[in-house]
């Protein structure tokens, strides 16, 4: 039967999940595959698993609680392995890497920060900065201007937002490396212009907090700061 995989954790670990249960309908129980120093915490795979929100919660619910007690590897959702054997095989073969991400990993959490910025706060700055795109805005609202002014104000908008947005996104980020031993940016979707996530060891959590608060208030309203975590470092792994 195929297995569905959890997490990878130190043989060590000590697994505390006798009230926990997996993903399926009725749940699947869980239990260990070992090989060496490492052990997968796995279940049986459902036949036509989707993300649905129980087994979205179940999964999460099994890292949240093993990264409670140490240094988890978390894998995505979905993961499966055509039975324990193969488990154990992958185990085998990438043992001294499995073993050195969780060295890397002790005492760490992650934490997801998004960051977005009022467009019309924006497109105001932008027009009281730049005295081209104001006499081309002031063109265009007086009906005179024909469709290439409008072409090259929406192209001086856009550099200028790009530019504005990632200087904004590299000083976020430079004002919180300190405090994180790793980060992995992302590409930001809708309205953000920043996704970031920051791996934080547990000594370092009340500085990186204070930090992001702070830079928060500096930046003011105009801006919406949305912080996720303490997080299973996913992105990470």
């Amino acid at each position: 039967m195929a297995v569905y995989v959890y997490s990878i954790v130190g043989k060590e670990h000590p697994l505390r999940l006798d009230d926990f249960a997996g993903v399926g309908d009725p749940p699947s129980p869980l239990r260990t595959v070992t090989s060496g120093s490492l052990a997968a915490v796995v279940s049986d795979a459902p036949e036509g698993l989707r993300p649905k929100r129980r087994d979205l919660t179940a999964h999460q619910e099994v890292q949240t609680r093993l990264m409670a007690d140490g240094a988890v590897l978390p894998l995505r959702f979905g993961l499966t392995a055509p039975d324990d054997d193969a488990v154990r095989e992958a185990l085998d073969e990438r043992a001294t890497e499995y073993a050195d991400r969780l060295g890397a990993l002790e005492g760490c959490a992650e934490y997801n920060l998004k960051v977005k910025q009022d467009e019309e706060a924006l497109l105001r700055q932008i027009l009281e900065d730049s005295p081209e795109a104001r006499e081309l805005n002031d063109a265009v609202r007086g009906g005179t201007a024909g469709p290439d002014v409008s072409l090259a104000l929406g192209e001086l908008v856009a550099g200028e937002v790009d530019a504005r947005h990632a200087s904004l996104a590299a000083g976020v980020v430079e004002a919180l490396r300190p405090f994180s031993r790793d980060q992995q940016t992302s590409q930001p979707s809708g309205e953000d212009f920043l996704s970031v996530s920051f791996l934080v060891a547990e000594e370092q959590e009340e500085l990186f907090l204070a930090t992001e608060m702070s830079v928060a208030n500096q930046m003011g309203e105009d801006f919406e700061f949305r912080l996720n975590g303490p997080l299973p470092p996913y992105s990470f792994v």
